[in-house]
């Protein structure tokens, strides 16, 4: 619902036009029977890399084009449509903005133009447990005479078999459980201590498990000051939120027009199934809650892009009506296409298994309920 530019109208209709020839379902489905390690295509990130879209945030001056986050919800919603996997978001997205965030110059300067050109994968490491809780933290960095050590987990990280650097969270001082003492560092993934191995989960994707084991980083892998990283990994996290929600939001709304198209085409009792009153109902119920997700998620990016003070509650907001909604309509994909919907040659499965692992990352809907009332003094 949101105003598109000319360049944000040309440059959705590039990623909708590319994703359903050369990045579609089909293609997602062929990966996955091969038990491709990393969960996406090479040659498929290099195509998204030749486009230029992981340098949609990053500067002109670093390689980038800068572009903004609903120029960026543009591009991740279409291919949520067809389920593309890459490290579009992760790197692009959620690696890029730790570093335009948190990163000193030197840093910028390495990584950005790396991330820009997709040469280079860099992702965020912060959940260590089956739940969403930064505060949580309990990876150690102790402070050395050349830097710091760095010993503890972290699970669920996003292209984490693929990434060439990691943003990793850890506790320099306090307890699990604080927001103070929180510091992020740089580590590269060929750092020795750190280990990574494959998470499967349901959807497919590239997720790892790391260890850090007695792992030396220098003063120069810290990203901003020694802890006081809670507000900006608060802040990462949220343009990660907002841009999670808008590939959600394509995932479900393709998952709506193939519902649709279903109700209109299948005949029983001599009937069109859509002119049965209750199903018209529940496909207009769905419609009603797509076009209020999207509007969540749009005004999270666009209060992205001003600078808004509201923008932790909006990013909240549209990971939760887009978790909401993901939800609801992967499970209607199924339950309308009946014995067929339950079938894995049929596509829903893989809707609905990418639906229950999109609403778990970076907090769930509850999660994100309760935080936007505390922000709102509830």
């Amino acid at each position: 619902m949101a105003a598109l530019t000319e360049e944000q109208t040309l440059l959705k209709e590039q990623a909708k036009s590319w994703a359903a020839e050369e990045a579609s379902v089909a293609k997602f489905r062929e990966m996955r029977d091969l038990g491709v390690e990393q969960g996406f295509d090479k040659a498929t990130w290099a195509a998204i890399g030749e486009m230029g879209w992981p340098g949609i945030l990053v500067p002109e001056e670093l390689g980038g084009v800068d572009m903004g986050h609903l120029t960026f919800g543009v591009v991740l919603e279409e291919l949520g449509r067809q389920l593309t996997a890459s490290p579009l978001l992760a790197s692009g997205l959620i690696g890029a903005n730790a570093l335009l965030l948190a990163g000193s110059p030197t840093q910028q300067e390495t990584w950005l133009p790396r991330i820009a050109c997709g040469s280079k994968v860099v992702t965020l490491a912060v959940d260590e447990g089956p739940r969403h809780a930064p505060s949580r933290t309990a990876l150690e960095a102790e402070k050395t005479s050349a830097g710091f050590r760095l010993r503890g987990a972290k699970s669920h990280v996003l292209e984490g078999l693929a990434a060439d650097a990691f943003v990793v969270l850890a506790r320099t001082s306090g307890s699990s459980g604080s927001a103070a003492g929180l510091s992020l560092f740089l580590v590269d993934a060929q750092a020795k201590g750190l280990s990574r191995s494959r998470l499967q989960l349901t959807d497919s994707r590239g997720y790892a498990r790391l260890a850090f084991a007695d792992v030396e980083v220098g003063e120069d892998a810290l990203l901003g000051a020694e802890g006081e990283a809670g507000p900006i990994a608060d802040a990462i996290l949220d343009r990660a939120r907002a841009g999670l929600a808008a590939e959600m939001l394509g995932t479900a709304a393709q998952a709506f027009d193939m519902t649709l198209d279903y109700l209109k085409n299948r005949v029983q009792f001599g009937q069109v199934i859509g002119s049965f009153q209750a199903l018209g109902h529940r496909a207009a119920g769905l419609f009603t809650e797509m076009e209020m997700a999207r509007s969540c998620v749009e005004a999270a990016l666009q209060a992205i892009d001003a600078g808004d003070e509201d923008v932790p509650a909006l990013c909240s907001l549209s990971k939760a009506k887009a978790g909401d909604f993901i939800h609801h309509m992967s499970n209607e994909l199924i339950q309308m296409h009946g014995g067929i919907g339950m079938t894995d040659e049929f596509d829903a499965g893989l809707y609905l298994k990418r639906a229950r692992t999109t609403e778990a990352t970076f907090g769930n809907a509850a999660f994100h309920r309760d935080r936007y009332a505390t922000l709102l003094g509830f």
